[in-house]
């Protein structure tokens, strides 16, 4: 029978019902839903039985009453009649057996999961929005679920060749046997052919070395890539030999954002723009000569005052230099786009609320959900990314093959 949903509305309306009275707690939207799914969970013990309520049994098995189970949902929690067969074989498919919750609400837990809301947040939103109560547990297990597409997402295959890889660190305090401790979360960020940006994978550990990084680069070997341009990092112990192992094409470039992050925090906000404009002088040189140039005007208009800054671009010029053998349509795509540093921030937000994680897992989780939501931005190549991947196949040459 179809339903006329307009002469439904109608009738409401003419009959002068408030807001409450039609969105309410008991409100005639929330009896509507329950008395279709009724209707519709009896018209498929129909289908199931072969024969209609009031027609003689065609078979040996039969209606057998009801069952009230209360399931939670957009409209709130609704007490549902649930009917029965005698042999137990009837399962609707509309509200399976088991289930507690209508399609979709999970997908609000989730949502507001990913977003980095506390426990008790969701709990106090959900009741003041759908006037469920929903529990601890029930959080869990709704997230939980997402565990199984966390796996697969980390054991996915890759493309063969990024011509950029950014790596790098968030720290999250995780509940262990031997009490809170401090775990960093390792993002591999690759730019794949196309210019857009896509996180390869995150691996958790107390500490770094070569052989955990030897671990991660053959984990991506495995998934596919054979070759990375560049790799843009943060000064990470045991990674330059760990590279050397896995892929020993890879320049290796410390990453100018972070030189420059972990230079200004010795600066005063009154003088961080000018240090930051003497900074870029260095980076932003043509050649390498320009560069130690302005790396000593910089010490001497400086370094009395912040000497810890000088001395910091000169331990690590080795790991600064090679972007100065870049063409400038490559070095502007490796430290403009501020790719890692931009994510960073960002998964920061997500989980400011969450001040220590129960398991690796539960960081694994929250963390995947902000970057499934971080993901849906990147739609868009890096800027002028054709003439970079032009570049790209000149100083690369042989590696690289544009058609």
């Amino acid at each position: 029978m179809e339903i006329n949903f307009d002469k439904i509305a109608e009738e409401l309306l003419t009959q002068g019902k408030t807001q409450e009275e039609l969105f309410g707690k008991d409100g005639v939207f929330k009896q509507l839903m329950k008395a279709v799914l009724e209707r519709a969970m009896n018209a498929e013990l129909t289908h199931h039985l072969g024969y209609d309520k009031h027609e003689k049994n065609k078979g040996d098995n039969s209606r057998n009453g009801y069952s009230k189970k209360t399931i939670k949902g957009e409209s709130g929690s609704i007490t549902l009649e649930t009917p029965r067969d005698r042999n137990g074989t009837f399962d609707p498919l509309i509200i399976p057996k088991g289930e507690t919750r209508f399609n979709g609400f999970d997908d609000k837990i989730i949502a507001m999961y990913a977003r980095g809301m506390s426990t008790r947040d969701m709990q106090e939103q959900l009741k003041e929005l759908y006037n469920v109560d929903v529990s601890p547990a029930l959080i869990s297990q709704v997230t939980d679920s997402i565990i199984a597409e966390v796996k697969t997402w980390q054991s996915r295959s890759l493309d063969k060749i990024y011509p950029i890889m950014y790596l790098d660190a968030l720290v999250v305090k995780i509940r262990t046997d031997r009490g809170i401790i401090n775990k960093a979360v390792h993002l591999a960020l690759g730019v794949n052919m196309q210019g857009h940006k896509e996180l390869l994978g995150m691996w958790i550990a107390e500490n770094e070395g070569s052989k955990f990084w030897l671990n991660v680069l053959t984990e991506i070997k495995n998934r596919g890539v054979q070759d990375i341009f560049i790799a843009c990092v943060d000064g990470l112990t045991g990674f330059p030999e760990a590279l050397e192992v896995a892929f020993p094409k890879t320049q290796v470039q410390l990453c100018i954002v972070h030189m420059v992050r972990n230079s200004l925090q010795y600066v005063g906000w009154k003088e961080r723009k000018q240090v930051a404009a003497d900074l870029r002088l260095i980076y932003q040189a043509a050649t390498e000569q320009e560069a130690l140039g302005a790396l000593k005007n910089f010490k001497d208009k400086w370094g009395l005052k912040y000497p810890i800054i000088a001395t910091l671009w000169e331990r690590r010029w080795d790991r600064i230099i090679p972007v100065f053998s870049f063409p400038p349509e490559i070095r502007k795509a490796i430290y403009t786009t501020n790719a890692i540093e931009s994510l960073n921030m960002t998964l920061r937000k997500y989980i400011k609320n969450k001040r220590i994680f129960p398991s690796d897992e539960a960081a694994f989780k929250q963390l995947y959900l902000a970057i499934r939501n971080v993901a849906k931005r990147w739609t868009l190549p890096i800027h002028d990314w054709g003439l970079a991947l032009m570049m790209f196949s000149i100083h690369f040459e042989g590696r690289l093959t544009i058609l």
